[in-house]
């Protein structure tokens, strides 16, 4: 039996890499002769970078950046196999993880060091980028990424605004003229897993504001000073980038690459499949295909890896299990997209942390689970002939 296995990242718990190796364990307990081919995933979050670097073989740089309050971090930098193509994780240098809970807000956060990292790219000669816009900590438009790259942001008296989101509320004007000329050389990517809008309810303060600290009373300021920065980028900068599908990702530094570096947004899980060849690998003669993520829910049908397999993997007529820490509500019509079969990976009541800590043998008993029951269909009247 050929499986193949391609899981997103259990978020917090594991990275997709490992995903993949204990659903892989998993199956070879209760199949040992299985051939299982491992294609850990990503949907443009958190993860793209070691999804990449893994999938093509590529290597790491390490280097030192800005991180979101203005300290200096350790953040890797990825090269992919054909030695031609740099890819960045804003999360690297911008992401949410690094700063603690008492310290998080997003007023003051800024991307100064995703744009440090994309100079260094562009410092080591590589012309084609691939950026990850997920898991930030920042709500400043790409202000701070567009300063890194020689942009001027000025206030009404010709002045830099200060970082974060409350430097966008004093904005006046944008110059380009001393950016990195390499800007214009270069070929960026922008992959993201969503497709919020930059800024109103459904954009990037109001939607993901408070998980970055934000507190009810910076909600309004922030969304203001994103539709202030969304207002000087179409008068100074001839861009309409507002109500950009995307705009909103990493509190709107899908905007501000599209706008300061010349960026184009694209669905990340369809970015990663085309790096990785993975359809071909799917019509190579594969059984059973086997996901995963952290929790399925109505948001799944919208981009998200399990979804996104099971829609390839349809085209060969191959049956597909999720394997998740979680089933949400509102989860029933993920059948309707394609997948076949959601096992949770929890055996019975546990804590959200405990099921976190033990996320890697709690998965590995779940594969080996799943991999008994379709074993025994097989066995079934009428499966084993057909």
């Amino acid at each position: 039996m050929r499986i193949l296995v391609a899981p997103d990242s259990f978020k917090e718990s594991l990275t997709a890499v490992e995903a993949a190796a204990f659903i892989a364990e998993g199956i070879r307990r209760v199949l040992p002769t299985a051939e299982v081919i491992s294609i850990p995933l990503s949907d443009g979050g958190e993860g793209l970078l070691d999804t990449l670097v893994a999938g093509t073989a590529g290597r790491y740089i390490i280097t030192e950046v800005t991180g979101p309050l203005g300290e200096k971090v350790s953040a890797r930098l990825g090269v992919l196999g054909d030695e031609r193509t740099a890819v960045i994780e804003m999360a690297e240098a911008s992401g949410l993880a690094l700063i603690p809970h008492e310290r998080r807000n997003p007023m003051e956060t800024a991307t100064y060091g995703t744009g440090e990292l994309i100079r260094t790219a562009l410092d080591l000669g590589y012309r084609r980028l691939i950026v990850g816009i997920g898991g930030s900590a920042t709500n400043d438009g790409g202000a701070g990424m567009a300063r890194a790259l020689g942009v001027k942001l000025l206030d009404g008296r010709g002045e830099p605004i200060t970082p974060g989101a409350e430097g966008l509320l004093k904005l006046e004007s944008i110059d380009m003229s001393t950016a990195d000329p390499r800007l214009r050389e270069a070929e960026i990517l922008v992959a993201g897993d969503v497709t919020n809008p930059l800024c109103g309810p459904n954009g990037a303060s109001y939607v993901y504001g408070p998980q970055k600290g934000a507190t009810p009373e910076m909600l309004p300021l922030m969304d203001q000073a994103l539709a202030n920065l969304a207002r000087v980028i179409k008068r100074d900068l001839n861009l309409e980038v507002a109500e950009l599908r995307g705009a909103g990702a990493a509190g709107g530094l899908g905007a501000g690459l599209v706008a300061f570096a010349g960026g184009r947004l694209c669905r990340g899980l369809d970015v990663v499949f085309e790096i990785l060849g993975f359809e071909a690998r799917l019509a190579s003669g594969i059984d059973l295909v086997i996901t995963g993520e952290g929790q399925i829910n109505n948001q799944s049908l919208f981009g998200k890896v399990p979804v996104g397999v099971a829609r390839v993997a349809k085209k060969y007529h191959l049956p597909v299990i999720a394997l998740v820490g979680s089933i949400a509500l509102g989860a029933d019509r993920i059948q309707e997209a394609g997948i076949d079969a959601v096992m949770s990976i929890t055996p019975g009541p546990l804590s959200l942390k405990e099921s976190m800590t033990r996320a890697g043998e709690l998965l590995a008993d779940a594969a080996a689970r799943a991999l008994r029951l379709v074993l025994v269909g097989q066995l079934l009247p009428g499966v084993r002939d057909k």
